[in-house]
């Protein structure tokens, strides 16, 4: 898969269910984590973070929404389930993207969503834990950018006719040969 990701949280203060998303991050491969304004300690979050994604992910705290950085040309995504939001079966995901999720009962602030360069939302009745929120995302853009065959219609496993077929990339050619039938055509060869 082309591209890069990022997770990070704002103002959030529960270290267990950061723990638990650094830890989600690092399974589906982000480039980084981060948090924005947040109450992490490190040490607490590791008994959720059972991988030590922290000595694998770069890791980056922003005091503040000024503070952030992001590396150039990195959408902003937020995940917020808000009635303008995108919904996620209907989100193309950018290829370098930073993904970020409010606090525990909050939302990401007014602020924040200003800096987002999309806001997209989970087709949910109500929202679920961070942790959840942000598998479910990082899911859904492995699972869109990915090169997998798409879904076979009937239940069960792609079958032979649902994959790719493989690229074929022909014979091999022998510049000496071509250069034989330049002025001789093989024989059967017609114009």
């Amino acid at each position: 898969m082309r591209g890069y990701f990022g997770v990070g949280v704002e103002g959030i203060n529960k270290v267990m269910n950061v723990g638990n998303l650094f830890r989600t991050a690092h399974a589906f491969g982000a480039s980084f984590v981060f948090t924005v304004a947040a109450t992490y300690k490190r040490e607490e979050g590791a008994r959720a973070d059972t991988s030590d994604s922290l000595a694998h992910v770069p890791f980056y705290t922003f005091p503040n929404l000024p503070s952030i950085q992001l590396p150039e040309k990195c959408a902003l995504v937020g995940i917020e389930l808000t009635p303008d939001a995108v919904e996620l079966p209907s989100f193309h995901h950018p290829s370098r993207a930073a993904y970020i999720l409010g606090p525990e009962r909050g939302s990401i602030s007014p602020e924040l969503t200003a800096k987002c360069d999309h806001i997209i939302k989970i087709p949910t009745s109500f929202c679920v834990n961070v942790g959840i929120a942000g598998a479910i995302v990082m899911y859904d853009r492995v699972k869109s950018l990915g090169n997998y065959p798409q879904r076979p219609a009937r239940p069960g496993g792609p079958t032979e006719f649902d994959m790719n077929p493989e690229h074929n990339h022909g014979g091999q050619i022998i510049r000496s040969k071509m250069e034989l039938f330049r002025d001789t055509p093989p024989e059967g060869y017609n114009d």
